[in-house]
C-alpha cells in the first residue's frame, strides 16, 4: 500500500467531515433557496426491475425483511424511521427505497383473500373491487415516503450518504407516477415530496466530488442526471448531472465494456440505468451526450458476455445473478445487437461456449486501491452453465444477504479454484485503523495474471497463471481448461510450479497443502462413487454429469450459494486435496491435478433424482 493512498484517504475523509459539519448546522440549506417548484413532474424513468408483491405485503404489515434481517413494527403506532436498524446494511437498504416498487405492487389483505376464493370457485371476481383494493399499496408507499421526509428530509449524515442518496433519488423517480403524479391526491402532499426530491438532488450536485470512487460515484452521476431530466425547469441540475456522467463513464467503463471494479453486476446495472436515462432524455427532448451513448454501446456486449444460458450473470467480484428480467429488457433495447465475444482483455475474463455449455474464467488482476473494496480473491475461478442450468458456480453475493457473509465469500475458498494452505490469493485489511480509513479494500493482489486462448476444431483451450502465492510459498498457480466442441466434455488441469528464475527453494522437504474446490449450484445433486475417485452430478432436468480426477480421493462438503438473493441457499462443493512440493514445473503429481466434467445424458427425474 502506497503512502499516497493513505494521504488521499485522509484528505477525502477530512473533506467529507467538513461537508457534514456545514450541512448539520443547516448552513447550505439557509444559503440555497430551491426557488419556485414546477407544477408537475416531467418524464419519468421506466422501472426495469421486477417487483416482489409478497415482500410488499410483508412491509405493509409492518415487517421489513431487508439485507438478511427482519425489523417488525406496528404500522398503526410505530414509525419505522425512528426504530434502530439491526445493521448498517439493513439501514442502507431501508433508506435506499429499493423496496418501494414491492409495496406499490402489494395487494391488500382482502384482495389476497379474494384471490384465494377465486381460485376455489373459478370466478374472475369484480374488477372494480380489485382496483379499489390494489390502491392500498400506492397509498402505503406515499405514507412511508412522507414519514421519511418528516424524519430525515432536512439532512442526515447516514441517510444522505452518497450510496444511499443516489439509490433513493432513482427509486423515488421510478415510482414517480405514484409519488408525484397521483391525481387522487392533494397538491400539497405532492409538492412536499417534489421539494424534498429537489433538495436531495441539489445536495448531490454540490457534493458529488466527495462520493466514493467507483460504482457509487457513477450511480450518483446517474441519479443527478435523472433528477435534472425529470424535474422540469432544472437546467442547472441537468447540465451538472450529464457532465458528471460523461466524466465518470469515460473513467469507469473500460474499452471492452467492463466496469473498473471488474464486477459483472456493476456494469450491467449501469447499462440498465443508462438505457432508462436515454429514454427519459429522448422524451424530454434533450440531446444525449455522445460519450454516454458510446458507453452503452460498450456495456451491452459485455453484459451479454457475462450472461449465462439461464438468463442471469456469472457471479464475480461482488456481483450476483442480477434481475434476469431487467437484464433481458435492457438488452432488448440495445441498438447494436452485438454478440458476446470470447476474451475481455481489459476486464480480464475468458468466455467459451459450445453445445449449450458456457464457461467464464477470471484471468484478471484485482482492481486497484479504492476500487477493490468489493473485489474478491477469485484468480482463475470459473463458472460453468449448461443447457440444464448452472453446474459449477462461485458462492457469489447479493445485497439482500446477511452482511455477516460478506467477508467470507470474498475469500478464495468461496470460489471454484485452487487454494494453497487455506489462504487467499489476495488479502483484505484486517479490522483496525487502516481498514477504518481505507475501507475493506485488498492489501495485496495476485500479481500479474497472464492468459492464453487457443480455438481449434475440437474445442477451445483456455490457460491462465497467477502469482498470488509466489511471494509467500514460492509457487505459481496455472490452470488449463478445455471445452470440447460438443459442449459435453470440460477438462481441466491445475498445477503449482516454481518459476525457474526464482532458483531452488530453501527447504526441499517442505510440503504445502492445497485444495481445489468446485462449488455446485444448489439445484445440482451430487453423489460419490464407491472408490471416491468420481462423482455423479444430476441437474434439475435430469441431465447427468460425471466428475473425475486423478488427484486422489475426492470429498463432498457443504457450501452456500448467495448470488441468487436471500436467503442463503445450501449447496455442495467437490473438494480435491493434495500436498505440493516446493519445486518443479507442475507437469506431474503431486503438483499437477487433472479433472473433468463429462456429460452422461439423462440419468435422473425432473427433480434430479437418480434411478
Amino acid at each position: 500500500m502506497r503512502l499516497s493512498d493513505y494521504a488521499d484517504a485522509l484528505v477525502a475523509t477530512a473533506r467529507r467531515e467538513a461537508s457534514s459539519t456545514l450541512h448539520s448546522i443547516g448552513l447550505f440549506s439557509s444559503l440555497h433557496d430551491l426557488g419556485p417548484l414546477p407544477t408537475e413532474i416531467g418524464p419519468l424513468p421506466e422501472d426495469f426491475y421486477a417487483s416482489k408483491p409478497e415482500r410488499g405485503a410483508e412491509i405493509r404489515a409492518g415487517r421489513f425483511p431487508l439485507a438478511g434481517d427482519l425489523l417488525s413494527v406496528d404500522p398503526e403506532q410505530d414509525n419505522i424511521w425512528l426504530k434502530p436498524a439491526p445493521t448498517r446494511a439493513f439501514a442502507r437498504r431501508l433508506h435506499g427505497f429499493g423496496w418501494l416498487r414491492d409495496v406499490i405492487a402489494a395487494p391488500e389483505d382482502g384482495d389476497r383473500e379474494d384471490d384465494a376464493r377465486d381460485a376455489d370457485t373459478g370466478d374472475d371476481g369484480d374488477r372494480e373491487t380489485d382496483t379499489t383494493m390494489m390502491a392500498a399499496g400506492p397509498e402505503t408507499a406515499r405514507l412511508l415516503v412522507d414519514s421519511w421526509i418528516k424524519a430525515f428530509g432536512r439532512w442526515n449524515s447516514f441517510a444522505w450518504g452518497h450510496g444511499v442518496l443516489s439509490a433513493r433519488i432513482i427509486n423515488w423517480l421510478r415510482a414517480g407516477d405514484v409519488l408525484f403524479d397521483a391525481p387522487e391526491e392533494g397538491r400539497k402532499s405532492r409538492n412536499a415530496r417534489l421539494r424534498s426530491l429537489l433538495r436531495q438532488a441539489r445536495y448531490l450536485q454540490r457534493t458529488i466530488p466527495l462520493a466514493h470512487d467507483g460504482a457509487v460515484r457513477l450511480r450518483c452521476a446517474i441519479a443527478l442526471s435523472f433528477a435534472g431530466l425529470s424535474i422540469p425547469k432544472q437546467g442547472g441540475l441537468q447540465k451538472a448531472g450529464l457532465a458528471a456522467l460523461e466524466k465518470e463513464v469515460k473513467r469507469q467503463i473500460l474499452p471492452d465494456g467492463g466496469h473498473v471494479s471488474r464486477s459483472p453486476r456493476a456494469g450491467t446495472e449501469a447499462l440498465i440505468d443508462l438505457i432508462a436515462l436515454r429514454d427519459v432524455a429522448e422524451k424530454a427532448g434533450v440531446e444525449f451526450p455522445r460519450e454516454i451513448v458510446r458507453a452503452i454501446d460498450r456495456l451491452a456486449p459485455m453484459s451479454r458476455f457475462f450472461r449465462m444460458s439461464d438468463g442471469g450473470l456469472a457471479s464475480f467480484h461482488g456481483g450476483g445473478e442480477c434481475d434476469h428480467g431487467a437484464l433481458k429488457l435492457a438488452l432488448s433495447r440495445d441498438e447494436t445487437g452485438a454478440k458476446p465475444f470470447g476474451f475481455a482483455p481489459h476486464s480480464g475474463y475468458h468466455r467459451a461456449e459450445a453445445g449449450g455449455a458456457t464457461i467464464i474464467v477470471d484471468v484478471g488482476k484485482a482492481p486497484p486501491g479504492a476500487l477493490s473494496t468489493g473485489a474478491h480473491a477469485s484468480a482463475l475461478a470459473f463458472e460453468l452453465c449448461t443447457s440444464g442450468g448452472r453446474l459449477v458456480v462461485n458462492c457469489g453475493w447479493h445485497d439482500d444477504q446477511p452482511s455477516t457473509w460478506r467477508e467470507a465469500v470474498r475469500a478464495t475458498a468461496a470460489h471454484s479454484t485452487l487454494t494453497l494452505e487455506e489462504t487467499s490469493s489476495a488479502r483484505l485489511f484486517p479490522p483496525g485503523w487502516q481498514r477504518d480509513l481505507l475501507g475493506p479494500r485488498l492489501t495485496s493482489a495476485p500479481g500479474p495474471v497472464t492468459a492464453r486462448r487457443n480455438e481449434e476444431d475440437m474445442g477451445i483451450w483456455l490457460e491462465g497463471i497467477h502469482e498470488g502465492y509466489r511471494g509467500e510459498y514460492g509457487l505459481s498457480h496455472r490452470r488449463r481448461v478445455f471445452l470440447a466442441a460438443d459442449g459435453g466434455d470440460l477438462r481441466g488441469e491445475d498445477a503449482l510450479f516454481r518459476p525457474v528464475s526464482d532458483g531452488p527453494p530453501d527447504d526441499v522437504d517442505v510440503r504445502y497443502r492445497f485444495a481445489i474446490r468446485f462449488h455446485l449450484h444448489p439445484d445440482v445433486r451430487a453423489s460419490l462413487s464407491r472408490d471416491n475417485m468420481s462423482a455423479l452430478l444430476v441437474q434439475p432436468d435430469g441431465d447427468g454429469w460425471r466428475f473425475r480426477t486423478d488427484g486422489g480421493p475426492i470429498r463432498l462438503e457443504r457450501s452456500v450459494y448467495l448470488a441468487a438473493g436471500a436467503p442463503p441457499q445450501r449447496a455442495t462443493q467437490i473438494v480435491v486435496q493434495g500436498e505440493a512440493e516446493p519445486f518443479g514445473a507442475g507437469d506431474r503429481p503431486p503438483n499437477r491435478v487433472r479433472w473433468a466434467f463429462q456429460r452422461l445424458g439423462r440419468v435422473g427425474g425432473t427433480q434430479g433424482e437418480t434411478g
